[in-house]
């Protein structure tokens, strides 16, 4: 059985984030039988997925794609997370770009987008507001299964 996860989660993580148990819950999902996963490629907890997924992929036969909002996205991030960025840009076998230039909204699209290509949501939400939250609420409106991470 094939099945696609996308990836949710704050943009500032928290300094006890456990980075093994993200690692040991992207393992679960392969083995649950997930193998494509769907990324928002925002800095933080998507780039730390992604990160994640990219050792995992040496391992397993498993589909990273990247879900840009519009193209040029990492141009305002700090440099280190704009490197990190292109290099785990290069890792994904597809790209997937909404919009060719920022526009208002865009985001929440992106996480729609995902949302509905999705068969399950690995989600690491903590805050009741923004778009992490925006994103659970959708997925479960959608009737798609939420998995939360307790990292």
């Amino acid at each position: 059985m094939r099945l696609t996860c996308a990836l949710t989660g704050h943009r500032v993580l928290p300094d006890h984030f456990n980075v093994n148990c993200l690692y040991d819950a992207l393992e679960e999902r392969i083995l649950a039988g997930c193998d494509r996963f769907l990324c928002g490629m925002a800095r933080g907890f998507d780039l730390t997925a992604l990160r994640c997924l990219a050792d995992l992929r040496e391992k397993y036969k498993i589909i990273l794609v990247a879900c840009i909002p519009y193209r040029g996205q990492e141009r305002g991030m700090e440099s280190e997370d704009r490197e990190l960025y292109r290099m785990l840009l290069d890792a994904c076998d597809e790209r997937i770009v909404l919009h060719e230039a920022y526009r208002h909204g865009c985001f929440l699209e992106r996480d729609r987008y995902m949302v509905e290509h999705a068969d399950v949501v690995l989600a690491y939400c903590t805050q009741d507001e923004g778009g992490t939250a925006y994103t659970v609420r959708y997925a479960a409106k959608m009737g798609i299964e939420v998995v939360f991470l307790k990292c």
